[in-house]
């Protein structure tokens, strides 16, 4: 769940932890507002990986577990 305050470029991404991409979730524009997405991660292996949301010239990166 995020938000953003005005339409623009988007891109959410899931990186490993070696900075491979394992997958796109979004790559494109949004308008403003909240926003919720749901990743399948049944084609990942059980591990750490990395999720990168670009938006409005910022950039926020958060660590997930993939337990199966």
């Amino acid at each position: 769940h995020y938000s953003t305050t005005k339409r623009g470029l988007v891109s959410l991404k899931v990186h490993d932890l070696l900075g491979g991409e394992v997958a796109t979730i979004h790559q494109g524009m949004l308008d403003a507002g909240e926003h919720t997405v749901q990743f399948d991660a049944s084609a990942l292996r059980s591990g750490v990986y990395v999720y990168r949301l670009d938006a409005e010239g910022k950039s926020m990166s958060r660590r997930m577990v993939v337990m199966k």
